[in-house]
């Protein structure tokens, strides 16, 4: 279970603090000293404060708001004719709504809040709660609590809020609770109550006829003597967080995993605006190698129907040039178009002043258009091609002026 250091705050006195759990369990039984004497005591705990009931007002508010936020904005002004000082130096908590439907409140100067926590935290402390005693009291149906603290008496029932007198008017308080009892149903009186009263020795021998006086009012009267002080009934309810926390609104404390994220969300912030400048940089360099891809495609589009004269269809372009120009180099199949030019180089020795003004290869055949002296020459340049085993043809000459131009087309020899 969860371990919580609670600290109580009590006036004229010195500070005490224990170690409970969230099952009630003390773990580390109370202490008294200087408040930085608890420190290396809250170190992995939950710090919870008790401060002293009379500084503090608990009552409720039947306010009918919904949600928090409307809740904190109308319950000081439905509560204004119950305070004395001026709503706007006071602090307000308020906790969830009952089975009855009201709102269980606590009131209290924002200045002693303030000196609370500052003394807390000079200390090095941060507590994570503060609670008044009056809201820790155990509240029993069909018993009055009692407790005892000094100069202060917190009284309690089952069905209302508790009730702080001083001490000194115990038989006061003891007359007003009573006199306000109610009974759960309508026109009947209300159920008597049994009494457990909490005190020290001390204020036991004080005031203990004064409870005496009352003995025949209740259905029973227990006493349960506190050698360590009241910090042994209230710790429970603190450990477990079940009262109104002062802390709230503006005082609001961060739970430790948003701490955590505080402390780091500089870093997660600046680690986010990396990944983002990093995203946005591959993306726009996937944008930009996509745009060089599509003009490089238009280019290869452009080049395949340039060398490839006939071939609209340019689906696979690159592949089909790579597959060209291997079989063009490796010579095989139809590729002599390398084999049939060192031919034409050789065999243009015989007419050495003919010159070739056109050459198209096409599935195997190279045709030449050929300017010579005369159709001799271009005879010879057929006689040379085809004793080097190619096949060489005249497919056409005409004079033209002073020279002959014919066409001669080449192929490998049995072709």
């Amino acid at each position: 279970m969860a371990e919580s250091l609670i600290i109580h705050l009590r006036n004229g006195a010195s500070p005490q603090w224990l170690v409970c759990n969230s099952g009630g369990e003390i773990i580390v039984n109370p202490m008294s000293g200087t408040l930085p004497q608890a420190v290396t005591m809250s170190a992995g705990r939950r710090v919870v404060a008790i401060v002293p009931a009379g500084e503090v007002v608990t009552t409720d508010s039947d306010a009918p708001a919904k949600g928090a936020a409307r809740l904190a904005q109308v319950v000081p002004y439905a509560l204004e004719e119950r305070v004395a000082d001026e709503i706007e130096n006071l602090h307000f908590a308020i906790g969830e709504r009952g089975e009855n439907g009201r709102v269980p409140v606590s009131v209290v100067a924002r200045r002693r809040v303030d000196e609370w926590l500052a003394e807390l935290r000079a200390a090095g402390l941060a507590p994570q709660a503060i609670y008044p005693e009056q809201a820790l009291v155990p509240a029993m149906p069909g018993q009055l609590i009692v407790l005892i603290d000094g100069e202060t008496t917190i009284l309690r029932t089952a069905d209302a809020p508790p009730v702080v007198m001083p001490t000194l008017s115990l038989a006061d308080a003891f007359e007003l609770v009573l006199a306000t009892q109610r009974s759960p149903v309508a026109g009947l009186e209300p159920a008597p109550l049994g009494c457990l009263l909490y005190a020290d020795q001390e204020a036991w021998e004080a005031h203990g006829d004064a409870v005496d006086a009352f003995r025949d009012r209740f259905t029973n009267l227990k006493v349960q003597l506190l050698p360590a002080g009241p910090i042994t009934v209230l710790a429970a309810a603190a450990a477990a967080g079940e009262a109104v926390n002062l802390l709230q609104g503006s005082l609001a404390v961060a739970s430790p995993l948003e701490q955590g994220w505080r402390a780091w969300r500089i870093a997660a912030g600046l680690a986010a605006a990396l990944l983002l400048l990093h995203v946005g940089w591959r993306g726009y360099e996937l944008t930009r190698l996509h745009k060089s891809e599509a003009a490089l495609d238009a280019s290869i589009d452009d080049a395949f129907r340039a060398a490839m004269p006939g071939q609209q269809n340019t689906t696979n372009a690159r592949r089909r040039v790579a597959a060209r120009l291997a079989e063009v180099r490796g010579g095989g199949g139809h590729g002599t178009l390398l084999p049939a030019l060192a031919a034409i180089a050789s065999a243009r020795s015989a007419a050495p002043t003919t010159t070739i003004e056109g050459i198209t290869f096409r599935e195997g055949t190279l045709n030449l258009i050929l300017n010579a002296p005369d159709a001799a020459s271009l005879d010879a340049i057929g006689k040379q091609l085809r004793a080097a085993s190619w096949q060489a043809d005249i497919v056409g000459g005409s004079l033209s002026g002073e020279s002959y131009r014919g066409s001669l087309r080449v192929r490998k020899g049995g072709a």
